[in-house]
């Protein structure tokens, strides 16, 4: 495929956005732009009427789609095609949504059945755990699981621990260990007790040094406190390597699997999700499961018009690689989805973190925002004032439920006015004649002003629950897709990850042994490691 900006539709969008654009309050009062610009998918609502696009600019958007084939390379994705041409595999995480009695052969195997199987082992396994048919050492109940992974691992299965709090299991702790940091397990091993609890170690290789770490520390607090043998019956592991899982001392017959076509970022819907499936049980993860494959099949289905992934990434592309805008805000106004622009962070910035094309040429213009965020009303109070204010525009994801979780009082009102009044401020502001009229000295009139014209989508939903919480994640999911479709990259392998950590492997006995040769190492690095040695009196 030629590069994006071969595209003819490309020099028409670069003209029409030096041409400028009305003001978002003009565009608003458009007649029909709700209709245009509201989609509705599954339980969410998706408004993007508070965008920075005309309706020739969406036109444009629609044909660059059309001439890059965005849509046919969804469909070749999800039929199974190697998309992850630098790996010479599938990027499949959507048939682990498939339902049991659909059919899709890839390489002439079909992957329905062994998602099906795994998938009703992770949800036996995970009953196993909420029953107390799952006993410990000493014949305890699970009362705490730790979820040992970093990634993909990690991101994923926390978010939707944290997110679907309020449908979990209240006689069960499900706890995170990701980062190599030993504060992290820190916790753990002062606040469990390991009688009660089992630690599920989240590894495809078995091999990442962060994840062997830290479930080496947790092995040896359990074997401290229960012995040698009491490993198997603490430990369980989501692996592919059997080898090291029966080394380390699981037992793999309880051993859950995944396929190389499962990306991390991608892989809470698989074996992946142990730790949530325990959490909120096998109908709940079903649900969220049925979630996603809706999502899943509007992507390919809907026409481009009314097909909200597709929306959602030509915006991000109009906003990123046509007017040079480089992060996008993430703030959702729940409390419970605090992880959830931390979760986008990976699967947005892993993925499309791109800078050649699946052919190895230069992409021609710049590729992943930059995602982040924080929940509102918080973020209200911390970085709001440069997204009013500020001289940067940054584009924002608002994300909210209409339902409460918990009725208390006015508490969920006031949330969702919130909510709904700064997806009104960004897009308006405050002119100076209204800022005059409401009575404000003329000397504070320019500090008072709001320009406005700040992009946002609001998506909402009825509540928050696994079905609900599938539907979003897939949704950007199939977000990234477009994106990558759009950029001509490869959303699904990430080498910019590997470089550093293989660095770290070769730091590690430098700053541990004695009289380590320090001659290959760049002046700054090897000046660091000589710091770091002397504080420590290994100089």
């Amino acid at each position: 495929m030629p590069p994006l900006t071969d595209a003819p539709a490309w020099a028409a969008l670069q003209a029409h956005a030096a041409a400028g654009l009305p003001h978002l309050r003009d565009l608003l009062a458009e007649p029909g732009r709700l209709d245009r610009f509201v989609l509705q998918v599954g339980d969410l609502r998706v408004d993007a009427t508070r965008h920075l696009v005309d309706d020739r600019a969406l036109e444009l958007l629609l044909e660059l789609a059309e001439q890059r084939g965005v849509l046919d390379r969804l469909r070749a994705t999800q039929a199974g095609a190697h998309v992850n041409t630098t790996e010479d595999r599938p990027a499949l995480h959507t048939a682990l949504r498939l339902p049991r009695d659909a059919s899709l052969v890839v390489d002439g195997t079909d992957v329905v059945p062994l998602v099906h199987r795994e998938l009703d082992r992770t949800l036996a396994l995970a009953e196993r755990v909420r029953s107390g048919d799952w006993r410990g050492a000493s014949g305890q109940r699970v009362r705490t699981v730790v979820n040992v992974g970093i990634g993909g691992s990690d991101l994923g299965p926390r978010m939707l621990v944290d997110a679907l709090a309020d449908h979990a299991d209240p006689d069960l702790d499900v706890r995170f260990v990701s980062n190599v940091d030993p504060d992290d397990v820190a916790d753990v091993l002062a606040t469990a007790d390991p009688a009660s609890t089992l630690v599920v170690v989240v590894s495809k290789s078995f091999s990442t040094v962060e994840t062997l770490t830290n479930a080496g520390t947790l092995r040896a607090w359990i074997v401290d406190a229960l012995g040698e043998d009491a490993v198997a019956k603490h430990f369980l592991a989501v692996s592919t390597n059997a080898e090291r899982v029966a080394a380390f001392g699981i037992d793999t017959s309880d051993m859950l699997g995944f396929w190389d076509w499962v990306g991390g970022r991608y892989s809470v819907s698989s074996a992946v999700g142990l730790s949530l499936a325990v959490a909120i049980g096998g109908d709940g993860f079903r649900a969220l499961l049925d979630g996603m494959r809706l999502v899943d099949e509007h992507a390919v289905t809907a026409p481009p018009e009314r097909n909200a992934a597709l929306l959602l990434g030509l915006l991000q592309l109009w906003y990123g690689s046509v007017l040079g805008w480089q992060t996008q805000a993430v703030l959702p106004y729940s409390a419970r989805l605090r992880r959830f622009p931390a979760y986008l962070q990976q699967l947005e910035m892993e993925s499309n973190g791109k800078r050649v094309t699946l052919d190895g040429g230069a992409v021609g213009t710049d590729t992943g925002a930059i995602v982040w965020g924080e929940p509102g009303t918080d973020g209200q109070h911390a970085f709001f004032q440069l997204l009013h204010q500020g001289t940067r525009v940054v584009p924002a994801d608002l994300l909210g439920f209409v339902e409460p979780e918990h009725d208390l009082g006015d508490h969920h009102d006031q949330l969702l006015a919130n909510l709904l009044a700064q997806a009104q401020a960004l897009a308006l502001g405050r002119g100076a004649d209204e800022v005059r009229a409401a009575g404000v000295a003329e000397e504070l009139v320019p500090h008072r002003t709001f320009p406005g014209n700040r992009p946002s989508t609001l998506l909402l939903a009825a509540r928050r629950d696994p079905h609900v919480l599938g539907q979003l994640v897939a949704l950007y999911e199939q977000k990234v897709a477009v994106l990558a479709a759009l950029w001509g990259t490869n959303a699904y392998d990430q080498w910019g990850v590997e470089l550093g950590k293989q660095l770290a492997g070769d730091l590690v006995p430098l700053l541990t042994g004695d009289e380590p040769d320090l001659s290959q190492l760049d002046p700054a690095t090897a000046a660091a490691v000589r710091h770091v040695r002397a504080a420590r009196g290994r100089a």
